[in-house]
């Protein structure tokens, strides 16, 4: 998840930007990256950006990095004036005397195209010289969410370029309010509804195409599948009538695992999305209740709230329901209480939810050693999802006085508040995507 280490020599970045609409990837130019010290944290001014939208895109720009947590935003940068071009010859002494280690310009190739091409140049201040170029292509104006998103991809690359591991800002967050699913940009911008009525704990395809939840009917619930680019609704053929809740996509994109309530209790069931082949039981919890299940990044194995040693715990099995063993260490304590586990995108580490002094709080455990970090302890805080840099977590708090979402940088503590709905729970975050959703 790390990528490649990098250093910036002064530890600042001067971006400037014009009008930014609707970016797509385009064919990469050189990319030779920067360098940084250990444990440093680089600081980046946004500089003013000329045209209408200018103001816009460069307070997403200067949000988008500080929520990355791992640059320093300034924003002090009024001496620098707006309208560099790719071809000109950067002031790298002015530059050097700001403290500035990179310099990100970005042109209009030919205004008169459509859609309009930019050109995105990287100087190494230090170097004195450009260290990396790409194109890429713009859409229609703002105000919509293509333009947004284009900017948080812009954002997202910089980060990269900086970081050697890419921002989590062209992301989007599923969560649960009133009942309904509903999205909302990783930054809390452009909340809207996915579902109808009566839905709860939406889960996202590897792909990000595609978002899978539990929705209550007169005969129990079932596995809904809404495909984003058309609407399209389609049911899980495979899930057996009765309870049918908390709905995770494996990696592959085609199984979900579920879980499935008996009167003898809650076990989980694996289904290909696009078969009508019977669900698969997973897990024997004979007669308790296992639910709440988070797959692998390799596709392997699946982590799980299970009751079966008489208070919740988290439990790890190979994905066939195979070699169950104990992750969370069991006490004979009336506080103990481990449950909704989320897997890192890495693979070394569990998020879950654990009771401390009667109040539910964000730990992680490390799958290596088991060493367990507790990460909140404001207010009552639960159900963890990773972003897919694999260093901060959507979760639900009420700390404000009512339940909102909230992310949590795992290595510093930050926290930061994404909604305002009083109510929003139950949160899922996207994996990075490259269009519209």
């Amino acid at each position: 998840m790390r990528g490649r280490q990098v250093e910036l020599r002064a530890g600042v970045l001067v971006l400037l930007v014009p009008c930014i609409v609707w970016a797509q990837d385009a064919p990469r130019g050189v990319r030779i990256g920067l360098t940084y010290a250990p444990g440093t944290r680089p600081s980046v001014i946004v500089a003013p950006i000329p045209g209408t939208f200018g103001d816009s895109v460069r307070a997403i720009l200067q949000r988008d990095l500080d929520f990355g947590d791992r640059v320093t935003v300034i924003t002090s940068a009024g001496v620098l004036e707006p309208g560099l071009t790719a071809g000109a010859m950067p002031n790298y002494a002015l530059l050097g005397k700001l403290g500035a280690a990179a310099l990100v310009v970005c042109e209009t190739i030919d205004g008169r195209q459509t859609p309009v091409r930019l050109r995105v140049t990287v100087h190494d201040v230090g170097a004195q010289r450009a260290i990396e170029s790409h194109e890429v292509s713009l859409g229609i104006l703002p105000p919509n969410r293509g333009w947004r998103l284009a900017v948080h991809r812009i954002a997202d690359d910089v980060e990269r370029t900086i970081t050697g591991t890419a921002g989590v800002a062209a992301t989007r967050i599923a969560y649960v309010k009133g009942g309904r699913v509903w999205a909302i940009d990783s930054d809390g911008a452009q909340s809207e509804p996915m579902s109808d009525a009566s839905a709860l704990s939406p889960s996202w395809r590897a792909d990000g195409a595609a978002l899978a939840w539990s929705t209550m009917g007169d005969a129990g619930s079932r596995i809904v599948v809404k495909e984003l680019s058309t609407g399209k609704l389609r049911v899980l053929a495979a899930t057996p009538a009765g309870l049918n809740i908390t709905p995770t996509f494996a990696p592959d994109g085609e199984t979900i695992v579920f879980a499935h309530g008996r009167e003898d209790g809650t076990d989980l069931w694996a289904a290909r999305v696009n078969s009508d082949d019977p669900a698969r039981r997973v897990t024997v919890g004979r007669g308790s209740d296992n639910t709440s299940p988070t797959v692998s990044p390799d596709g392997q194995r699946v982590a799980f709230t299970s009751g079966r040693s008489g208070r919740p715990e988290v439990y790890i099995s190979d994905l066939d329901g195979t070699n169950v063993e104990l992750l969370t260490d069991f006490a004979f304590d009336e506080q103990n209480y481990r449950a909704a586990p989320d897997w890192s995108p890495d693979g070394r580490a569990i998020a879950f939810e654990m009771r401390i002094d009667g109040v539910l709080q964000l730990a992680l455990i490390t799958l290596r050693d088991r060493a367990v970090k507790v990460l909140t302890s404001d207010g009552k805080n639960e159900d963890p999802s990773w972003a897919p840099d694999g260093r901060h977590l959507v979760f639900t708090s009420n700390r404000t006085g009512a339940a909102e979402l909230f992310v949590v940088d795992v290595e510093t503590g930050r926290v930061r508040q994404v909604t305002h709905d009083r109510g929003a729970r139950l949160a899922a975050w996207s994996p990075r995507l490259s269009d519209p959703r």
